[in-house]
């Protein structure tokens, strides 16, 4: 396996998608995600831990409904089990990745927007990028 070896801020400040995912290992994922002005993730609660780290715009991250005010350089880390959201409360999109381990999406999905991700209820399917 070759993995994965490029730019995460600048790929993640380029991304335009709602969610895309660039890499997908046996055991983690690095995704990338963009959130409009007042767009959220939505809550979830995974049986895998998570990691984002944002790197334009502002919002907050609500972790079993606790309020934290979020910026460029900040990192959250979600434990398995946890409700989350990520909200974006800025007047900018919010470009951010985030870890998933193990992987939640299958290799290479694309979902442009919220709606198009809620729609598509297929998750990982085993198969990595290498």
């Amino acid at each position: 396996m070759n993995g994965f070896v490029q730019d995460i801020e600048a790929l993640a400040t380029m991304n335009e998608e709602f969610r895309r995912v660039l890499y997908t290992a046996p055991h983690s994922q690095l995704v990338v995600m963009s959130l409009k002005p007042g767009e959220e993730i939505g809550e979830e609660v995974h049986t895998l831990d998570q990691f984002f780290r944002v790197e334009e715009g502002s919002g907050e991250a609500v972790l079993d409904g606790a309020t934290s005010t979020i910026r460029p350089g900040f990192a959250v880390l979600v434990p398995a089990g946890t409700t989350h959201n990520i909200v974006n409360t800025g007047t900018v999109s919010m470009k951010l990745y985030t870890l998933y381990a193990p992987p939640n999406h299958r290799d290479g999905v694309v979902h442009h927007t919220r709606a198009e991700a809620e729609a598509d209820n297929k998750h990982f399917d085993g198969k990595t990028t290498e």
